[in-house]
């Protein structure tokens, strides 16, 4: 947990700092440029859900991200008994992006390594993530409102490891629409998407997000993000995850895994509903490179998922 401490001091001392004001910008900083030819320089990558919260700029890119989540100290069963938990799991994933023009670009959306520490019932694991990949196309691109709206068709092939919950099923695709809106400083990008296995093996999940965030200084963007992920369908609950609770994950959780993780619940729908809220920021440390950093947590029964609390930070270079 030490990680997560010295991220959330940072995420306290960097807005303390940026809102000294002007004195400090003149004084300490210089203001980073930005391209003026370009009509969504200004737009900043969304920080929360970021394997399916992208920005809907095709843009040649590279995305570091770190995720630290807690999981609840208990969750509830299909049968309505509690179930010990508590631990973490962390995230280290890089992703990337290709722009082919200013409206079509090749994403890589999912990769990465899982470091899954349970403090009880299930067992510590670290493995890779599925991969997943696609083509982003702007189908509304207005620079001179600047705006833009965006397709995203994906696939997610079961390439990751079962301790950490995936490598599963015959794959699945992912179906998304993303917008930017840019008014000055201020920011709104939405998104709202489908995951479609395969098979049944997973579950059918649909999830909406929004970004808001305003740019006080170019070193401090304040931002806050919203996360409704719900089940639509859910999995056949079949014994999966070998080395977690005697593969019986599916039949006993009785809510989804989230953005990251699919358990293909055979009572995912009994608590359909996860919706989170995130408070973050981003700064600009270049014309090309942004951090940032967000604390994530659920405004749904924390009993009923696996996020207790998450931070998730990122480093964004564009070419």
């Amino acid at each position: 947990m030490k990680t997560k401490t010295s991220l959330l001091s940072l995420a306290l001392l960097l807005p303390s700092t940026a809102v000294a004001g002007d004195f400090l910008e003149r004084l300490t900083f210089p203001e980073p440029e930005t391209t003026s030819s370009d009509p969504f320089a200004q737009a900043i990558r969304p920080i929360t859900s970021p394997t399916l919260f992208d920005l809907a700029v095709p843009r040649t890119s590279a995305n570091l991200i770190y995720i630290n989540q807690s999981l609840p100290n208990s969750i509830t069963a299909a049968d309505g008994s509690s179930v010990a938990l508590g631990g973490d799991f962390n995230v280290y994933a890089l992703q990337l992006e290709y722009a082919l023009n200013k409206r079509t670009s090749i994403i890589a959306t999912k990769d990465g390594y899982i470091d899954f520490n349970p403090d009880n019932n299930l067992s510590s694991a670290g493995g890779f993530a599925n991969l997943g990949a696609g083509i982003k196309h702007a189908l509304i691109y207005q620079p001179e409102n600047q705006f833009i709206l965006s397709g995203i068709v994906g696939i997610e092939l079961p390439t990751g490891n079962s301790d950490v919950f995936q490598g599963t099923g015959d794959g699945a695709a992912d179906l998304r629409l993303t917008t930017v809106k840019l008014w000055d400083r201020l920011q709104l990008a939405t998104s709202a998407s489908l995951h479609i296995p395969f098979d049944n093996a997973e579950s059918t999940t649909g999830m909406v997000n929004l970004h808001l965030s305003y740019e006080v200084t170019p070193w401090f963007i304040p931002l806050v993000e919203f996360n409704w992920l719900r089940t639509i369908d859910e999995g056949n609950g079949s014994f999966r995850f070998s080395d977690q609770l005697g593969s019986t994950v599916p039949q006993i959780a009785s809510f989804e895994g989230g953005d990251l993780i699919n358990l293909g619940a055979a009572n995912g729908e009994s608590n359909a509903d996860i919706i989170n809220l995130a408070i973050g920021f981003r700064s600009r440390l270049s014309e090309h490179a942004t951090f940032g950093i967000a604390y994530e947590f659920p405004l749904t029964d924390d009993n009923e998922t696996l996020l207790d609390d998450r931070v998730t930070a990122s480093i964004t270079y564009t070419f």
